[in-house]
């Protein structure tokens, strides 16, 4: 790709794209990659290169977390505590590769443990202005600072460990704007659910998208990465928003923030990064963020998205036929009725963490619900890092949670992913903060709803969907 005509108004995605090009060849573009992600599944990645005999070649900007395969509970005894075998492989073999390849390790008993999309903005490894990568799709959760920030697989992993450098297409570029002010009740999920549904699950396919307007730049930063974290979730190659001064304020004094002169220069740079006055996006989307309201999802995909105040759609009117078959097939998975009221929906069990809603302002939100009464489901709260861990007992959340009957439980990726010993029961319906409901995504037969942290932490007291806004209104 070429640099951009003089006095060429560009967006923020062509700004990072532009300072972190190489080089064209056949179409794609060779950029440079300032950081990358890793986690247990990234062996594959750490297997490809020792084939090729390659050594990593900047491994201090290559940083590896255990978050996907640890468990919950039994924390105390280390690997010890991981009863499956394989399972603990996972976590020791990360561990060993990142010892022998000399990259920066979160491990199982690191102080800072956490999920690969929560501890790295906590240090501050994530800025604006930087191309960074990881081995997970919601790696575009750092868009949220302004970065361009995505998923890949092991063998592109690979390449960036060997090389800090990776052959991309360009993607088209996507601006949803989201003007004024959400309504009482209203959280980041519920946003990024309400745009989902809007556009779909493929609405944003080889998309960059920006997040913009007045809605967005009124979120704080852990809203703001719930936000990207879920542009993958309608096809999107990466999400974000431009820095501001709530980014910075996020970022300052923070482990490996720049300090003294250095963040001034830092600060100078980061503010040229917004988009310049009538840059042109390929797509627009806008929504009113007042017309918003605490949302569930009801079938099989984050599009199958609803506000709790509706019912569960009936096929016969889907738009067209191939829709139509999904919404019948989705509604016979869950195994719900078509016209049946979203809070007439019981619920065996809630899962408030993942990488999407497992930061301190999450626990915060489901604390404020949770001690209004008590669980009469089984309720996991599993905090998304041990710093967030560490501030919730240190506020008295972990004693609200407990007091109303929910678990509280050790950092990691839980019943997100469920490859860790935590899952759901085959026909098990479970209201969950997370990103994916799948089929089986939970564990085989098991039945997801997402939604906010308020909301799940509403439906464990009630044993059912309920809108929140009834209990803290």
């Amino acid at each position: 790709m070429s640099a951009s005509p003089a006095g060429t108004a560009r967006t923020l995605f062509r700004k990072l794209w532009e300072s972190h090009h190489i080089v064209t060849d056949e179409g794609e573009s060779l950029l440079y990659i300032d950081r990358a992600l890793a986690q247990e599944n990234t062996y594959h990645a750490f297997v490809a290169l020792e084939a090729q005999g390659r050594p990593v070649l900047r491994p201090d900007q290559i940083y590896a977390f255990t978050d996907h395969y640890v468990p919950t509970t039994g924390r105390a005894q280390g690997l010890a505590g991981i009863p499956v075998a394989e399972i603990r492989n996972m976590v020791v073999q990360l561990q060993d590769f990142a010892r022998k390849y000399g990259i920066n390790l979160y491990g199982i008993d690191h102080a800072q443990q956490g999920i690969m999309h929560i501890v790295p903005p906590e240090l501050g490894i994530v800025q604006p202005g930087l191309a960074l990568i990881g081995n997970d799709s919601h790696t575009s959760t750092h868009g949220a600072f302004g970065c361009l920030s995505y998923g890949v697989g092991a063998s592109e992993f690979a390449h960036v460990m060997a090389t800090q450098t990776l052959w991309q297409t360009l993607p088209s570029t996507l601006r949803i704007r989201v003007d004024g002010r959400l309504g009482f009740g209203v959280a980041a999920k519920d946003l990024i659910l309400a745009i989902i549904a809007t556009i779909g699950a493929d609405g944003a396919t080889d998309h960059a998208i920006e997040y913009a307007g007045s809605a967005i730049a009124a979120l704080s930063m852990e809203a703001r990465m719930t936000v990207c974290n879920m542009s993958i979730e309608a096809g999107g190659r990466a999400g974000m928003v431009a820095p501001d001064e709530t980014t910075f304020a996020y970022l300052e004094g923070r482990e490996c923030s720049p300090r003294g002169a250095a963040w001034e220069r830092a600060l100078d740079f980061w503010r040229t990064l917004p988009g310049d006055p009538g840059a042109a996006f390929d797509r627009e989307v806008v929504l009113d963020a007042s017309l918003i309201a605490p949302t569930v999802t009801w079938g099989v995909s984050p599009a199958h998205a609803l506000p709790i105040d509706t019912a569960v759609p009936d096929p016969s009117h889907a738009g067209n036929a191939k829709q139509q078959g999904e919404w019948a097939s989705a509604i016979e998975y869950m195994g719900l009725q078509p016209g049946m009221a979203l809070t007439d929906i019981p619920v065996d069990r809630v899962f408030i963490g993942s990488c999407t809603n497992a930061r301190i302002e999450d626990l915060r939100a489901a604390a404020e619900v949770a001690r209004l009464g008590k669980a009469r489901v089984p309720a996991w709260v599993v905090p998304g890092s041990q710093t967030v861990r560490r501030q919730a007992e240190a506020e008295g959340l972990d004693r609200i949670f407990i007091d109303a009957g929910f678990e509280w439980r050790d950092p990691g990726c839980s019943l997100c992913t469920a490859i860790n010993g935590d899952q759901l029961e085959p026909g098990e319906r479970c209201v969950s903060t997370s990103n994916r409901n799948f089929r089986n995504r939970q564990g085989p037969g098991g039945r997801t709803h997402l939604a906010s942290p308020a909301m799940a932490a509403a439906a464990a007291i009630k044993g059912r969907l309920v809108d929140v806004r009834t209990l803290i209104g």
